[in-house]
């Protein structure tokens, strides 16, 4: 077999390949036996059918094709390998002749990834938000606290905002009573901003007993998006009562015996947040450095299966959970299809640059994955998919997706080593030390990943 390599742009080319009809021989004989167990032919026992009786009642045409369809992926598999090309999806095959007893030639088109310089990053600078909790910060942090150990009591008096009311609802459009629109027993927070807008204004002021009329526009249900009128009766009114802010809420609502201990203990996760989120936002504006450092060429047919994911995936998994289509979606987000159509596509062209860059890195600095590492990052995946680990690990395991995991952690450890190499100071003009963080989250995913994680 000979095999030339044509390049037609720095991510695509084209294999032209010549093959001795001689090498089709095991292709061939395949193609025979295939057709003998397909076919019956009187006076013959099935699969002993001799090859020239074939070749005269079905033509040797059809031998031919199913020879080269059986012989080409090998072909093309060798003459991949014999030019050491890193292909990316599938070939585009061309059969450009094919003489019986003499030769086959064909030509492959393909993407590839391309070849890609990594400068010098060492000279990478970044700023980050600086790492400051405030007193009021602690107090927030402690009232969100404070909040959730809440009781309510029922009252005798009109429902103030804060109020917790049970309720009962009738929605009508049209004067007809929905099928779906009756609600019994219904718990409120009065300037919650939940169920139906307007809600607040009728029931504030009403007793125990109390009913109330208003138009409003319904957000879910067989009506969405229509114009109802709502009757609600307010059954119950409930005061809530926070506890008391002292050693014994202290107690109560932690392992800590003071309420002291309590703020400082809070402090301490509120700066351990701000700090991993300081971390993160290092390796996104390292990254977008390095980006800009590099020329990266993107496959087009790449792109655009890329795309196309990044779609069905929003449409069909991340949107359907939450009940909603695209075109509510953009609604909602204040999008035309062209703003979204144009940030897909963005978004699409940086995660391909992303990975070439950071895979190009792990081949540079030779970096390697090990079984901790690699066990690591599959618990962590595992938790965000809300699977055990073991259920995860059989998952990845059945659809072999081990190798994309491997990538995802050394794409991981390749960043955390321009970071390292980066000047990252905060808005204070303080130098920033990313070791430990980096060290928490090395082996972790690629701010792809986290990108991911966002638009979902």
């Amino acid at each position: 077999m000979k095999s030339a390599v044509e390049t037609l742009n720095p991510t695509r080319v084209r294999l032209t390949v010549e093959v001795p009809f001689e090498e089709l021989k095991d292709s061939l004989d395949a193609a025979y036996k295939k057709i003998n167990q397909q076919v019956t032919v009187k006076g013959f026992r099935k699969g002993k059918i001799p090859a020239r009786v074939i070749d005269q009642r079905f033509g040797r045409g059809a031998v031919l094709e199913e020879a080269v369809n059986d012989a080409l992926p090998k072909f093309y598999t060798e003459a991949v390998n014999e030019a050491e090309l890193n292909v990316l999806g599938q070939p585009e095959v061309d059969i450009t002749e094919l003489k019986d007893g003499e030769t086959l030639n064909f030509t492959a088109e393909v993407d590839i990834r391309p070849e890609i310089e990594i400068p010098d990053y060492s000279g990478i600078e970044v700023e980050v938000d600086a790492v400051e909790v405030t007193d009021e910060d602690v107090e927030k942090s402690v009232e969100q606290l404070r909040e959730r150990f809440a009781s309510t009591t029922p009252v005798e008096r009109a429902a103030a905002e804060g109020d917790v009311l049970t309720i009962d609802l009738e929605a009508k459009v049209e004067g007809e009573v929905l099928e779906d629109g009756v609600a019994g027993g219904v718990s409120y927070t009065i300037g919650s901003g939940e169920l139906l807008d307007g809600i607040d204004e009728a029931v504030t002021g009403l007793e125990s007993g109390g009913e109330a009329t208003f138009t409003s526009q319904l957000k879910g249900g067989s009506a969405e998006g229509k114009d109802a009128e709502v009757t609600v009766k307010v059954t119950q009114v409930a005061a809530r009562e926070l506890p008391e802010l002292d050693d014994e809420f202290a107690q109560l609502a932690s392992e800590f015996d003071t309420l002291d201990e309590l703020k400082a203990d809070s402090r301490k996760r509120l700066e351990n947040m701000k700090q991993y989120d300081q971390a993160t936002q290092a390796q996104e504006r390292v990254l977008e450095k390095l980006l800009e450092l590099v020329e990266v060429p993107v496959p087009e047919k790449l792109l655009e299966d890329e795309v196309h994911t990044r779609k069905h995936n929003l449409e069909n998994h991340q949107l359907a959970q939450m009940g909603l289509d695209l075109a509510k979606y953009l609604e909602i987000q204040g999008k035309s299809a062209e703003d979204f159509e144009a940030e897909t596509r963005e978004q699409a062209v940086k995660g391909i640059k992303t990975q070439f860059v950071l895979d190009e890195l792990v081949n540079k600095e030779k970096l390697n994955v090990n079984q901790e590492e690699l066990t690591e990052h599959l618990m962590r995946r595992a938790q965000s998919s809300g699977m055990s680990p073991d259920q995860f690990a059989q998952a990845v395991v059945e659809g072999g997706q081990v190798p994309m995991l491997v990538g995802e952690v050394a794409r991981g450890k390749a960043l955390a080593v321009v970071v390292e190499a980066a000047t990252v100071k905060d808005t204070n003009g303080e130098v920033v030390d990313l070791s430990d963080e980096e060290e928490a989250s090395e082996g972790g995913e690629t701010v792809e990943a986290d990108e991911a994680k966002s638009e979902a």
